[in-house]
């Protein structure tokens, strides 16, 4: 793995949290000085009343003038994981409780003053109990789950280009081209009204499962083939590591950041 790239601002957070094991990276990339990016790992240090809320991962990709991204998706990781754990309400309905308030907090500030005006965030967000994997998606930071060395994306990217490959109008193979590629359709905290996707993954969290979240800071060098093969044969840190390099030695345009999550028992 070639250090070229690695900047002392590059954030790496290590958890053990028993039955699993976790790591969150994120780097401002090559040409940005500010991180709008947000990486979040956290677990309920008391699992009674907790309507077996077990853990919390999440990215949030924050857009807007001056400082108004990093606002969004600030407030977008505050909000999320202070309602995810309250006890009141299990995990899917928890998840689409905790979208809607902080979309409808950012959309409020961002109402109310004019220097973060028109600010908001991706969000995608996986909510865990002992075996089961939930989640909440609006923008184009990305959801993985890989098992067995077979990598599955359960995120559609909420963008123009998006749209294009679901009207049949350009092929799944041009999207990571197309000039418009980073356009949303939807985001957090841009509208009064969110619409977010939000489901429960067939596929239990077993021992050895690998879940990752990503901005497009990433995912835009990177492909699935790629991302599978690294995960596959690398420990936690190395392999979020690795990527985010291989991001950054291909452009690293935008802010890069990854949250990575194995099943261990």
């Amino acid at each position: 793995m070639s250090a070229g790239f690695m900047k002392p601002n590059r954030e790496i957070k290590e958890f053990d949290a028993g039955d699993v094991m976790a790591v969150m990276i994120t780097d401002p990339g090559t040409i940005r000085e500010n991180n709008e990016d947000v990486g979040i790992f956290t677990y309920a240090m008391d699992e009674k009343g907790s309507r077996g809320k077990r853990y919390l991962m999440m990215v949030a990709d924050g857009m807007g003038g001056h400082n108004g991204g990093e606002v969004a998706s600030a407030m977008a990781a505050e909000i999320i994981t202070r309602e995810f754990f309250k006890f009141d309400d299990p995990i899917e309905p928890g998840l689409a409780k905790s979208f809607v308030l902080a979309n409808r907090k950012i959309f409020e500030r961002s109402m109310a003053d004019e220097a973060v005006s028109g600010m908001g965030t991706t969000c995608t967000a996986i909510g865990l109990d002992e075996h089961h994997i939930y989640y909440a998606h609006v923008g184009d930071s990305r959801g993985y789950l890989l098992t067995n060395d077979a990598i599955h994306r359960f995120t559609q990217d909420h963008t123009y280009v998006q749209e294009l490959v679901k009207m049949g109008r350009i092929s799944a193979s041009d999207a990571p081209l197309h000039p418009n590629r980073n356009i949303l359709t939807q985001a957090m905290g841009t509208q009064a009204l969110l619409h977010f996707d939000k489901g429960k993954l067939e596929t239990p969290f077993r021992r050895n499962a690998i879940l990752m979240i990503c901005s497009d800071g990433l995912s835009e060098y990177l492909n699935e083939n790629e991302i599978a093969t690294i995960l596959a044969a690398r420990e936690l840190r190395e392999a979020g590591n690795e990527m985010v390099e291989q991001a950054m030695q291909r452009g690293g345009r935008d802010n890069i950041t990854v949250v990575l999550a194995k099943k261990m028992e």
